[in-house]
């Protein structure tokens, strides 16, 4: 059978001619309605509404083929719905009953599919909250800025849900995206304040120390300006590190200029005595003593710069000369102890950042503080390790004289390694404190 014939007998299934009019059968709940006139025979007339009637089906078959193949099936119902509504007015003679249950079935599945896909975005939705309500809690600023952005992008990019429960869900995610973002600027505002009384703070000590700097009250001065070192290491505050920079460096210069003046008048007060005569005790004394508080002092300075300047004191003390007395053991006791401190803190930065990794550092002075604390305690445990192992070495040793030398060498490392533990106990006290008083 020829394709005409065919489409001819499909048309004569479906419809009829009347009074040279084109009518199809009762379809859909439907009655019989005419669809055309018969303009030269009457197959011809039914071969074309026949026809018309392929080309519906065809774009049913398309738009089905397309659904089908399609992750966002939702999509297709409009269409879907527009094309069962063409069924009812379309002039054609074919099988609209079937092409009506192929799209009822096709609008089903999308059904099934959109109440499917919106639970899955309301647990996606739900998840998002979760995570933003944590956040708004948050006081890692900069990764959780960045995850409530990746959780605003995420939440646009979600599907729709059930009508009912948007409004809802809807206010909840922007509270909380809210409440972190009020959070924030709360606490930017604060730091901005809290950096504002930071720098007054400095550029009070600064100028004390600069209007000290020229003073010939030596012994005087020399407390005052320890009084105000001290003032300055417990500020701690946490300003840009330029800023840092120039206010420590004008402190510094202030300090610096007095004590270099203070080795003047030293110097000055040895060569007015005999001539060839060595410096007096109390000279002695003096110098160890600036020696002293110039190492302490290096405490409010990064410990990369405080190491270099240890060194240079030290070099320094070692040309001073030898005074015996209490005194002079307090003195080098204080001394040995701030050194102790440069270089056990210079050891702690290095050992952070090689363990960061790049990771961001706490920011916050008391979250910092105690995270060097803490860091301290871990590298504890190794020099308590260590000095278990050379004091089990020592008594395992053999009192033979030939073991004389090693027997000092072991001796020399468990006073270091002693000395070592005192300072770094010294250093989570320190820092303990400071996070007390920053928290």
């Amino acid at each position: 059978m020829e394709p005409t014939d065919h489409l001819l007998a499909e048309a004569k299934r479906y419809g009829y001619v009347e009074a040279d009019g084109v009518w199809l059968h009762p379809v859909l709940g439907q009655p019989a309605r005419q669809i055309g006139l018969v303009k030269d025979s009457d197959d011809a007339a039914l071969r074309y509404f026949s026809q018309r009637f392929e080309t519906l089906r065809a774009k049913v078959d398309s738009l089905l083929e397309k659904m089908q193949a399609s992750d966002n099936k939702g999509s297709f119902l409009m269409k879907a719905l527009h094309l069962k509504e063409q069924l009812l007015t379309h002039d054609g003679l074919g099988d609209f009953a079937s092409l009506h249950r192929r799209l009822t079935e096709a609008e089903d599945a999308i059904a099934v599919t959109v109440v499917r896909n919106r639970e899955k975005n309301l647990a996606t939705k739900i998840s998002f909250i979760h995570e933003a309500e944590a956040l708004s809690e948050s006081v890692e600023w900069i990764s959780a800025s960045e995850k409530v952005k990746d959780l605003r992008q995420g939440w646009l990019k979600t599907g729709p849900i059930d009508k009912a429960m948007t409004d809802e869900l809807e206010h909840r995610f922007q509270t909380a995206i809210q409440v972190f973002f009020d959070r924030r600027k709360s606490f930017q505002s604060d730091k901005k304040a809290m950096a504002n009384r930071v720098q007054t703070r400095y550029r009070d000590l600064i100028q004390q120390a600069e209007a000290l700097k020229n003073s010939d009250q030596f012994e005087t001065t020399s407390r005052q300006l320890k009084v105000l070192q001290q003032a300055w290491r417990d500020v701690n505050g946490n300003l840009p590190k330029k800023q840092a920079s120039e206010l420590w460096t004008r402190f510094r210069a202030a300090n610096n200029h007095f004590f270099e003046r203070l080795k003047v008048h030293i110097a000055a007060q040895q060569s007015a005595g005999a001539p060839g005569a060595p410096a007096t005790p109390e000279v002695l004394l003096a110098r160890k003593r600036s020696l002293a508080e110039r190492a302490e002092a290096l405490m409010a300075i990064p410990p990369q710069e405080a190491i270099h300047q240890a060194k240079s004191l030290q070099a320094e003390w070692k040309q001073v000369g030898t005074v015996r007395g209490e005194e002079s053991d307090r003195i080098w006791q204080r001394f040995m102890v701030a050194c102790d401190k440069i270089f056990e803190l210079s050891a702690l930065e290095y050992h952070l950042r090689k363990r960061a990794d790049g990771a961001p550092m706490p920011t916050a002075p008391a979250e910092r503080a105690r995270f060097r604390a803490s860091t301290l305690r871990e590298l504890l445990k190794d020099d308590h390790e260590e000095l278990n192992t050379l004091r089990a070495n020592l008594d395992n040793l053999s009192p033979s004289a030939a073991n004389d030398a090693f027997r000092q060498m072991l001796q020399t490392k468990i006073r270091s390694f002693e000395r070592k533990i005192r300072t770094k106990n010294d250093l989570i006290e320190l820092f303990s404190q400071q996070a007390q008083t920053a928290g």
